[in-house]
């Protein structure tokens, strides 16, 4: 237990997370823990303040105070018992019934619980019990306090209005700290079935949700280095740079995730964020050996799901690197799997619907695009995955639609080659010539080489090859 404990300096850990580290899967009373806890604070002693050592969490569990000294603490364990990797921890606080009805109350409530449900199913996340959070319905507290009572590092808020058949849901997700929100959205949508409300408001909140707290906590790895971390830190380092999505940065995480990868051969996600930056050089066009980078990839994704097969990303990894390495069946199969575990994993239905795109199956891919980019609008790498809608409606005969996707991935990311290609062969369906041509200019004003992230929709696509082909031919005559 106090390995446990030490392992996560400062983090607060549940009884049944204690209880499973002392004791595994045998069936003991919670009061055995408490007596050993008890135990543990007599061998250590008091803090010279005053004080102990391990503090009690309310409803939570317990939380080791961390050392007074300077120099880093040796290791007491094996580097499994103690790679207790940091992951953010997270709690949702019961969302305010606005509505001036106490009927509506466990509409709030209801929302409230399901996206508690929604977040556990992330394996980054750890995430406050429901019983813990609904402690603190109806109090006015700071978030800062209410987040050390409950030991996490972040709260999401919210409230719930409703009108008639009209529901509005704003949510926040508040870095508990600083009280900076990192991340807000307000959804209005109609009451026509209570139930299918709250599991889209989850899926939408908890999809949204985990691409900010990825960003957010690979930033604070990069800013928190010092030269000694572990496998985890090297991984969350790496995340940040994966984000920026540039040459230079994607080049600098893959350096990161094979560091990660090196030291500790069992952390999962050292391997699936290798598959998935190896990926993301081959379709960007950043590769220097596309057939080494593949095969990486492929061999890093396949580790991942071979070490965690309930994990969602060690299948999107997969799916992603499976799409670029001409392994279409395996890429649309991982992707199915990433969404059985994780119904509301954004990643999963968006690379479902790349991968069935690139398989010839248009009108099937549409769906799961436009699901995945609902649950995850702010996704740095959007504009590739709009990109993707814009191609599914324009070959399934929606031209308008799909002019609208492409002009969508234009405003994520201005001036990329494949945006301005799409751009030019909607416009062409449409016979909106002069503005293809303003677009096919500014592919002619690019020096450096398109990307490939399109390579294997053209390579299985010859029809709609030649019409992208043929509308940019007509563009620039």
């Amino acid at each position: 237990m106090l390995e446990a404990l030490l392992g996560s300096p400062g983090q607060a850990l549940t009884k049944t997370e204690l209880m499973q580290a002392a004791w595994g899967d045998t069936a003991i009373e919670e009061s055995n823990l408490s007596v050993q806890i008890a135990a543990l604070r007599k061998q250590l002693g008091p803090i010279s303040e005053g004080g102990d050592w391990i503090t009690t969490v309310p409803r939570v569990g317990y939380r080791f105070v961390g050392l007074p000294a300077t120099e880093p603490m040796e290791s007491i364990a094996e580097p499994k018992a103690l790679s207790a990797e940091h992951r953010p921890w997270i709690a949702v606080l019961p969302f305010t019934n606005l509505s001036g009805e106490r009927e509506q109350e466990y509409l709030a409530d209801g929302i409230t619980e399901d996206i508690i449900t929604a977040l556990t199913r992330f394996r980054w996340l750890f995430v406050i019990a429901r019983n813990s959070s609904f402690a603190y319905k109806d109090r006015s507290l700071d978030a800062k306090q209410i987040a050390q009572e409950l030991g996490v590092e972040y709260l999401i808020e919210g409230s719930v209005r409703k009108s008639g058949q009209r529901m509005r849901i704003s949510a926040q997700l508040v870095e508990a700290r600083s009280r900076k929100h990192i991340w807000a959205e307000r959804y209005d949508l109609e009451l026509t079935d209570v139930f299918a409300v709250q599991d889209e408001i989850a899926e939408r909140v908890a999809g949204a949700i985990e691409p900010e707290l990825l960003k957010t906590e690979g930033a604070q790895a990069a800013a928190r280095h010092t030269g000694n971390m572990t496998a985890w830190d090297i991984v969350r380092r790496g995340t940040w740079h994966f984000h920026q999505v540039t040459r230079e940065n994607h080049h600098k995480a893959r350096e990161l995730f094979r560091q990660a990868a090196k030291l500790d051969r069992e952390l999962p996600e050292g391997h699936l964020w290798l598959g998935r930056v190896n990926a993301g050089l081959v379709a960007y066009g950043w590769t220097d050996n596309r057939v080494a980078d593949l095969r990486e990839g492929t061999e890093a994704a396949l580790k991942a799901v071979q070490l965690d097969e309930r994990n969602p990303y060690a299948h999107y990894s997969l799916a992603i690197i499976s799409a670029y390495a001409d392994q279409l069946e395996q890429s649309i199969s991982a992707a199915r799997k990433a969404i059985e575990i994780s119904p509301s994993f954004a990643l999963g239905h968006l690379i479902l619907g790349m991968a069935l795109l690139f398989n010839g199956s248009a009108p099937e891919a549409i769906s799961p695009l436009e699901y995945g980019l609902r649950l995850s609008r702010h996704d740095p790498q959007g504009f590739a995955w709009f990109n993707m809608l814009a191609l599914a409606r324009l070959f399934s005969g929606r031209p308008e639609a799909a002019l609208e996707a492409a002009a969508c991935a234009l405003q994520v990311r201005p001036n990329w080659p494949t945006s301005l290609e799409v751009l030019v062969c909607c416009c062409g369906a449409l016979e909106k010539w002069d503005e293809a041509r303003r677009w096919a200019q500014q592919i002619a004003g690019f020096t450096s080489p398109s990307d490939d992230i399109l390579a294997p929709l053209k390579a299985h696509n010859p029809a709609w090859t030649e019409q992208l082909a043929s509308s940019l031919r007509r563009a620039q005559a």
